[in-house]
């Protein structure tokens, strides 16, 4: 079989290394592993990007079905990802800033900056400006889950948090506490652009 892009079920379109079967193994020389390594780190923040997901676990490797299942599996070569080589990979993406892991103390579940702390501070700035949020209180909650969608939608506390702290260092927001938990206050003036 020659290599080939395919375009997967979510209208994904993966590129031709996919097709590989050496793509789908771990490899002995560290020189080839980096390389792999940094081919499947592009293909899971893309895919994560395309998605909307988040989060993603060794264990998503050996769950037929999941969300992760269009890119850790390959049935039209029969090849699949093992959760050894996907926790290897999590390690190569936490080490070179691409995750955190999530929860902290352990190494098998990452969250994906798929979007950089700074760029969702961005995002989540530009938002805020665009909806008409500035000088207003909003808690964690309204920004996660607004009545109307938003790139921010389902943005997991921790990146939401990272992204906010970006923009408090640059005087663009607030850290506010209000009676449910955290809110912010996202501020005009000269730290905004």
């Amino acid at each position: 079989m020659a290599l080939s892009t395919h375009k997967t079920q979510s209208g994904f379109l993966l590129p031709s290394i996919h097709s590989a079967p050496p793509f789908f193994t771990q490899q002995p020389n560290p020189a080839t592993q980096a390389s792999v390594a940094q081919n499947w780190t592009r293909l899971i923040l893309s895919y994560a990007r395309h998605r909307g997901l988040f989060v993603l676990r060794a264990e998503d490797a050996d769950a037929p079905g999941g969300d992760w299942d269009e890119i850790l599996r390959n049935p039209r070569i029969n090849r699949r990802l093992l959760s050894s080589h996907l926790n290897a990979i999590l390690v190569d993406m936490v080490d070179k800033g691409h995750a955190v892991y999530e929860p902290p103390r352990q190494t098998s579940s990452v969250l994906l900056y798929w979007r950089s702390p700074e760029e969702w501070a961005q995002v989540l700035y530009d938002w805020a400006n665009s909806t008409g949020q500035l000088n207003t209180i909003l808690t964690f909650y309204e920004i996660v889950e607004p009545p109307v969608p938003s790139p921010l939608s389902g943005i997991p506390l921790p990146i939401l948090r990272k992204a906010v702290a970006v923009l408090t260092k640059a005087s663009r927001a607030q850290i506010i506490a209000v009676p449910d938990g955290e809110g912010v206050r996202f501020l005009a003036g000269p730290g905004a652009k």
